[in-house]
């Protein structure tokens, strides 16, 4: 079912896909749930009232029914894309066709018929007010992107892998780095002063209080760094990622096994720097 003809998604109707996160946002759910993309990924569609077109963050993988109900909640006038990988950009080609939306993204190569975009671009579209926070980390090419509702004036920034709604994402090393990651956590920390912002991310469920979850990943990384030196202390300093994540990860499920070997690299590359 198609948005009604003043372009609202009807943040009240349950005939349509995926659950209303504000009045002007709504989440749809791709299929592709796994050890890495928790429940699946978290397309968003952003659309104020009476605004002619929407906005779709990440349209995921290339899911035929995935890519009709985002769609339908349309006509799509924009597509931004947080981050290059696969289960978040797979489908990028075949919704531009679909919709003739063009896609933005920090990386060019991952962008169709749009500018690439940058760190404080702003943008006007689906009625509402969008800020681009390069947020690199996760990726090179990790964004965030900032907007108030304005129906109901909620903050909230869309941050794909950087932040997950159930537990932390990795670094992937080699085109992840740690160093950049903290400061991009700090500085999401710091958003907004004392007034709430919400966390709407790529995987996991919305949460309530941005500065409150990156305080708790902060913390997290800093437990894991001193993880890592101790294990080093014990291996010597030469330790190989592999012999520190049998340390530090040994009981990860070894569906994951890959990426706590790439995080690993990213703490070694970082203490080592």
């Amino acid at each position: 079912m198609d948005a009604d003809a003043t372009g609202a998604l009807a943040a009240d109707d349950p005939s349509l896909p995926g659950e209303a996160v504000s009045p002007s946002v709504r989440r749809v759910l791709a299929p592709n749930p796994g050890p890495m993309t928790l429940d699946g990924t978290n397309s968003y569609v952003l659309r104020a009232p009476g605004a002619p077109a929407a906005v779709v963050v990440d349209p995921g993988p290339l899911d035929e029914g995935h890519l009709a109900a985002l769609a339908g909640l349309g006509p799509v006038g924009l597509v931004l894309l947080t981050h290059h990988h696969a289960d978040h950009s797979e489908s990028l080609a075949a919704f531009a066709t679909m919709t003739g939306a063009p896609v933005r993204a920090i990386d060019p190569d991952r962008c169709i018929g749009g500018e690439p975009l940058a760190d404080g671009t702003r943008i006007r579209a689906g009625g509402l007010d969008l800020e681009i926070l390069a947020t690199p980390g996760h990726t090179a090419d990790s964004m965030c992107v900032a907007v108030v509702d304005p129906v109901d004036g909620t903050s909230a920034v869309l941050t794909g892998d950087t932040i997950l709604g159930r537990g932390t994402t990795i670094i992937a090393d080699p085109d992840g780095a740690l160093g950049p990651y903290l400061a991009s956590l700090e500085r999401l920390r710091d958003l907004g002063g004392d007034d709430p912002v919400r966390v709407l991310p790529g995987h996991g469920p919305v949460v309530a209080d941005l500065r409150a979850l990156c305080v708790a990943y902060l913390a997290h990384r800093a437990e894991r760094l001193d993880q890592v030196r101790d294990a080093l202390a014990r291996l010597g300093a030469d330790a190989t990622a592999e012999q520190v994540a049998d340390l530090v990860y040994g009981d990860v499920d070894a569906a994951v096994r890959y990426a706590a070997e790439a995080s690993v690299r990213a703490q070694l590359a970082y203490l080592r720097s």
